[in-house]
């Protein structure tokens, strides 16, 4: 190596490493996806050595690209840190940010949230992955993420977003047409709707075999917001948090004797969570958890 990389290519390695495409870290970086490509292949030349396997699904690590990473990202740091010394201010919040969230608390009520939220940060872009399954973090997938397995390996910032409850809930149409339910043993003689078995996201998905009866499962999905149309049009009941049943199209059932509790987890590897707009989009987060505590837990 004849002369050391510069912070300017390092950042492009950087945002190449968590975006995993051309068109992704351009979009970050506001430049062509010629120019990220040519940073990269200049870096590598500098280094010596190949950072990243191309193939046509994007970029990934290579042994020697996981090796930089972790000094990039230092340097990095340094350098946000400086800016903010230096400026005595905080770091404009601009840029994207990548974030992962379930499919149904995405949709419903995190897109609301955050249309209203960028009003106020005209620099600031999202990518909002919502989806069936949850974000990986570990591949930077996103930035940062909502689940319902916190990590126990790897440097990421963890909190508890919010403890929710999933109850049951029918339709009115289906509750009247069907026996009525009165304890918890009842139950055994309903129709369901859950997710597909051998698709499920998490294990903590599989809280239908908590209610102590064997479920007689009569669609599954991969994702909630199915599920939640499915028993809307009385094909059969579900377990949901109360965020899926404000429209009034669901009951709830026994709510005070049947239910099982979760927790989401909001997830950052520590060198993202240091970035103002990463943080910022962190706190809005919480600040909307902890003000809507009614969509987790019922209050009735």
């Amino acid at each position: 190596m004849k002369t050391l990389p510069e912070w300017t290519d390092l950042r492009f390695f950087l945002e190449l490493a968590r975006s995993g495409t051309l068109s992704g870290a351009s979009r970050r970086l506001e430049v062509e996806h010629t120019t990220v490509s040519r940073r990269i292949d200049r870096l590598e030349q500098q280094l010596g050595a190949t950072l990243f396997d191309r193939s046509r699904e994007g970029y990934e690590l290579t042994e020697m690209g996981h090796a930089v990473l972790p000094h990039a990202e230092a340097m990095e740091s340094a350098v946000l840190a400086a800016q903010g010394q230096l400026s005595g201010t905080e770091v404009a919040i601009r840029g994207v940010v990548r974030l992962g969230v379930p499919e149904a608390l995405g949709v419903r009520f995190i897109t609301p949230l955050l249309a209203q939220f960028l009003q106020d940060y005209p620099e600031l872009s999202v990518d909002l992955l919502v989806q069936p399954r949850f974000a990986n973090l570990a591949s930077r997938e996103a930035d940062l993420g909502v689940t319902l397995d916190a990590p126990n390996t790897g440097r990421y910032m963890v909190t508890r977003l919010a403890s929710f409850r999933l109850y049951v809930y029918g339709s009115p149409e289906y509750l009247a047409r069907h026996a009525p339910i009165q304890k918890r043993s009842d139950l055994a003689g309903h129709d369901f709707v859950d997710y597909v078995q051998d698709r499920l996201a998490s294990n903590e998905l599989n809280f239908l075999d908590e209610l102590g009866v064997n479920p007689r499962r009569r669609l599954c999905c991969t994702g909630m917001l199915a599920q939640a149309e499915a028993a809307a049009a009385g094909l059969g009941l579900m377990m949901a948090p109360p965020y899926m049943a404000t429209d009034g199209r669901l009951v709830p059932v026994l709510q005070d004797e049947v239910f099982v509790e979760r927790a989401y987890w909001l997830v950052a590897p520590v060198d993202l969570y240091r970035l103002p707009r990463v943080r910022a989009v962190w706190n809005l987060l919480r600040q909307f958890a902890e003000s809507r505590a009614s969509l987790f837990i019922s209050n009735k």
